[in-house]
């Protein structure tokens, strides 16, 4: 018989790679080649700053150019939605198909190992995803999963974000970098599993209707068009700055 975690571990892995996750004991020893999180927001560690660096070095060579024809904070915005999105999807999965952990995972308590050109490899103590299996037990947890959010956003997230800002990136668009992440997140669950539609916008609604978003964007009520009030600055990065924008993106027309 499957374990529950792992039955759930499974299901949100279907949704896509940047869903997929393994799974650690919380005090286990780390194992090369996995590495804490929390690394990418410790400034000393440079860990973010590699990570900008290749990012600028790959948005260049995408129209022939040498690195330093890219803007550092547009490869910052952009490495940090990578990062955001990654951490991010697998909980709003969980979140989708059984419930939100509480607490959620800090950035000490998540592993990865680098990789650039899609999602990285991502590793979620097995306590978090046993967590979420309970969570989805228990009756009447509105309260406790905006409560999850909370610390999710004001904890791990935020720390992502505060790191990227020192490469002169604005909050509000870090912010926006968030909430395009958790909107991108539910639309990949509708695609991947559409019987799942409805948790999934309930979750990325519990997520977009926290004070910390709340400003970040427009959700039209009638179609459900999400719409940031920012730009990640990804168009930056072509010759002339003249790239296609997202969908998503305040410069794109209505």
């Amino acid at each position: 018989m499957t374990e529950p975690t792992a039955a759930w571990q499974e299901q949100v892995a279907a949704l896509g790679p940047f869903f997929a996750f393994e799974t650690h004991p919380a005090a286990s020893e780390i194992a090369s080649p996995w590495r804490r999180l929390s690394e990418v927001a410790r400034e000393e560690s440079g860990v973010l700053r590699e990570r900008v660096t290749a990012v600028r070095a790959s948005l260049a060579a995408r129209g022939g150019r040498p690195a330093e024809a890219v803007e550092q904070r547009v490869a910052a915005s952009v490495a940090h939605l990578g990062l955001v999105a990654r951490v991010i999807s697998p909980l709003l999965g969980l979140a989708a198909v059984r419930g939100l952990p509480s607490p959620p995972p800090t950035l000490d308590d998540l592993r990865w190992h680098s990789g650039l050109g899609g999602a990285f490899a991502l590793s979620l103590p097995w306590e978090t995803v046993a967590a979420s299996v309970a969570a989805g037990n228990a009756d009447n947890n509105a309260d406790a999963d905006a409560d999850a959010v909370e610390k999710l956003l004001d904890g791990p997230i935020r720390e992502l974000g505060d790191a990227a800002a020192s490469f002169s990136v604005s909050p509000r668009i870090l912010w926006g970098n968030v909430a395009s992440a958790v909107n991108g997140a539910a639309a990949g669950m509708v695609s991947a599993a559409p019987d799942l539609a409805r948790p999934a916008r309930t979750a990325a609604l519990l997520f977009l209707s926290r004070p910390l978003l709340q400003d970040t964007h427009t959700l039209d009520a009638g179609n459900g068009r999400f719409r940031r009030r920012s730009c990640c600055l990804i168009y930056r990065a072509a010759p002339g700055a003249s790239g296609a924008i997202c969908g998503d993106c305040v410069l794109a027309r209505p």
